[in-house]
């Protein structure tokens, strides 16, 4: 899920070569993905395992976004006081 929240972040800034460069990674991640459960479809602890990656991958980029959100806001925040 760490593609997916990186994705949704170039989306979200308007980065159009980025997302779309990051489309390309996400679908042979799901081709895998995929052909990986069909040939596993009676082992229901690598559908558990993979859910648990993609919210662990989901947790740790959406901190990571957030502290540089945070950064980003009191740099800024910090050059305008420079400027008063």
């Amino acid at each position: 899920m760490i593609v997916i929240s990186v994705w949704t972040h170039m989306v979200n800034k308007t980065r159009v070569i980025e997302s779309g460069v990051v489309t390309v990674v996400n679908i042979f991640i799901w081709y895998y993905v995929l052909q990986s459960v069909v040939d596993n479809i009676e082992n229901f602890n690598y559908v558990i395992l993979y859910a648990f990656g993609c919210a662990i991958g989901t947790m740790i980029t959406t901190a990571y976004f957030r502290y540089r959100y945070q950064s980003d806001q009191a740099a800024e925040q910090k050059a305008l006081d420079l400027l008063k």
